[in-house]
């Protein structure tokens, strides 16, 4: 049991869009600060964040999304897309929700570390320097390897039979 009170869990929300003359496309955003500068290939990562247990999953990937985009998600059925164990061992969960939002409108949300390190000076990063639409494909070569599950299970899940269905 205090095992799972420990476990960093995050949530989040990956927009996605089908009319746009490219089939499937989901929205990604490119990490923030001085370790991801410079890099593209797995740099990149659905909108989300950390939360504490007595915050709502779901609540938190709302939150997470106006936080990190700079602002609020479009109106929509969110659709459970589950959860992945990440290598860090951190806990993600996300929902889809499908919606056209412009990345170029981003306000992306801030975050203060010690940079360079050790040096005593604290800088101020954007938590995503920038957002984009990716095919599945892209989306494979650019996020974070464990993150990618989600993007294949939109997928299972817009190939399927019957209506999205919210969760």
């Amino acid at each position: 049991m205090t095992a799972r009170k420990n476990t960093r869990r995050s949530a989040g929300l990956l927009l996605f869009r089908t009319g746009a003359g490219r089939g499937l496309e989901v929205l990604i955003g490119h990490m923030g600060g001085p370790f991801w500068t410079g890099r593209e290939e797995a740099a990149w990562s659905v909108p989300k964040g950390e939360y504490e247990p007595e915050e709502e999953p779901r609540a938190a990937a709302r939150r997470e999304f106006e936080e990190e985009f700079g602002h609020p998600a479009p109106d929509g059925a969110w659709v459970a897309l589950g959860e992945a164990r990440q290598p860090s061992g951190k806990t993600v969960t996300v929902w889809a929700l499908e919606g056209d939002i412009d990345p170029a409108s981003a306000v992306p949300g801030t975050f203060t570390m010690e940079w360079p390190r050790r040096s005593g000076t604290l800088r101020e990063f954007p938590e995503m320097d920038r957002f984009a639409w990716c095919t599945p494909g892209e989306a494979a070569e650019l996020l974070v390897k464990g993150q990618r599950v989600f993007v294949e299970r939109l997928r299972e899940r817009l190939a399927g039979d019957g209506p999205l269905s919210a969760g």
